[in-house]
């Protein structure tokens, strides 16, 4: 076809048989052709330069407004050719009366020179006698291109309702708050359990749920909107009314605010969460059962001790023998501390290690070089070499470096992996102090160090009382793996 063919396509359109009119962005009636006239029963004058919905008035609730509407705005926002299969849309006869009338419309979009949507172009059939009588005849393709929207149709109403079947199973509450008032738009199971089973769909949050007014989640949600950023709150408590009942009860979330944006603006927020409550109750009666432990094993400790003081007052050197025996009592109530800190669960290496150093020599735990890779430890081999280690240092401190000005004291270690656990090795070396001498007989304290951890299974303790300090061996396993 000649590109450069003069034709006149307004001219052209104006004397087409099927009904055409144009309307602005604004929805203004700008031009029709005289079929349009025809098929709507209209005058020129009388709906030139009016709204379409002013030309033809309609409930703005009903779903017919709604769908011509909602055409038009596809079109305008996507800049493609819309269609309405089908649409009921009744128009006032000469008489003013409402007729009854089933539509077909096409809405084609026509851009200025800078891409923009200018006009809207309807191409629209009236299908009223086709749809009451259900004839073959099938005038501009309206049945078969109302099938296959149709058939799309329905493709779309399952996705839709697989999608809110998964919505309503969803484990964590989820709802949808459009508007400044944050209106429930949709609101699945989870959450209507969480808010006492009440009916807020089409409320804002403050007529739904007044109780949180005075809680700062509302105010929340205005900063979520208006810096369209989102926000997470982590057990944060919140004061809710129970089903059937003005009491209020105390639960803690973790939830998101998560802004839905839509043409450069907020046009929803996202509310999703779980419900933590009782992980939060559970965790608070744990803390509660530890302290009270803690609170006995102190009781303990301190009885013993008393009776110790009264065993060794009658015995020869009894007050040296119930110092070292304080000593060891306050290294256990050290090591218990540790992993009471940690709520008794298990510990890191390297924290167990120079707590357990430092709660014997103090300030001279600047003479000691502690190095490894870190690693966790049960609650019970971290008390163990605790004990261990107090006894090292207690005795560095009596007869081996420590005694000395100079001394340093060197622990590290090293980790290979087994399997599911690991192979620990420490290695304990003295320098700088007292020359070193084999002992004649073997104390408390040097059965301690040997039996404290080979006790526990396959570890085992090697002591070498090498004359230029002191050097003890650990190999344990493990079960944990070194970071």
């Amino acid at each position: 076809m000649n590109a450069d063919l003069p034709i006149d396509f307004a001219a052209l359109l104006a004397k087409s048989p099927n009904p055409y009119v144009l309307i602005d962005r604004d929805l203004t009636i700008v031009w029709m052709n005289d079929a349009y006239l025809a098929a709507t029963g209209r005058q020129r004058e009388d709906i030139l330069g009016q709204g379409m919905f002013q030309a033809f008035p309609s409930d703005p609730a009903s779903e017919s407004h709604r769908s011509l509407e909602s055409s038009f705005s596809r079109v305008l926002r996507t800049g493609e050719v819309d269609e309405l299969a089908l649409i009921r849309y009744d128009i006032a006869n000469t008489s003013g009366e409402l007729d009854t009338r089933f539509w077909s419309a096409t809405h084609t979009p026509v851009h200025d020179d800078a891409g923009t949507v200018r006009y809207i172009l309807q191409h629209t059939v009236d299908v009223t006698e086709l749809h009451g009588l259900r004839r073959l005849r099938d005038e501009a393709g309206v049945f078969e291109r109302a099938g296959a929207i149709q058939a799309r149709n329905l493709d779309l109403a399952k996705e839709r309702d697989r999608f809110r079947a998964y919505f309503e199973q969803a484990p964590g509450f989820v709802a949808v708050l459009a508007g400044s008032r944050h209106v429930f738009l949709m609101a699945n199971a989870a959450y209507h359990r969480l808010v006492g089973g009440r009916e807020i769909i089409g409320k804002s949050v403050l007529d739904a749920l007044p109780e949180v007014a005075d809680q700062g989640f509302v105010g929340i949600l205005d900063k979520v909107r208006a810096e369209r950023k989102t926000y997470l709150g982590e057990r944060a408590e919140v004061l809710l009314r129970t089903e059937g009942s003005e009491e209020l009860s105390s639960r803690f979330l973790n939830f998101a605010y998560q802004p839905i944006m839509g043409n450069g603006q907020v046009e929803a927020i996202l509310v999703q969460g779980h419900d933590v409550t009782e992980e939060v109750a559970a965790e608070e009666a744990q803390k509660l059962l530890i302290n009270e432990l803690n609170h006995r094993v102190k009781n303990t400790l301190a009885i013993v001790q008393g009776l110790a003081a009264q065993s060794f007052r009658k015995l020869e050197n009894g007050n040296e023998a119930l110092h070292a025996f304080d000593a060891r009592l306050k290294a256990l109530a050290a090591a218990h501390s540790l992993l009471t800190e940690r709520n008794w669960e298990p510990a890191q290496l390297a924290d167990t290690v120079r707590s357990a150093v430092e709660a014997t020599v103090g300030t001279d735990i600047s003479r000691f070089t502690l190095s490894g890779p870190d690693m966790t430890l049960t609650p019970q081999t971290g008390v163990s070499l605790a004990m261990v280690l107090h006894e090292l240092s207690t005795n560095a401190i009596k007869y081996g470096a420590l005694s000395a000005d100079d001394g340093q004291v060197t622990v590290d270690w090293t980790t290979e992996p087994e399997q599911d656990a690991c192979v620990l090795t420490i290695d304990w070396r003295e320098s700088g102090g007292p020359t070193v001498a084999q002992p004649t007989r073997r104390g408390f304290g040097t059965r301690l160090i040997e039996r404290g951890l080979s006790a526990e299974g396959e570890n085992k303790v090697t002591l070498d009382f090498h004359p230029d300090g002191l050097q003890c061996h650990f190999v344990m396993r493990i079960e944990g793996r070194s970071r």
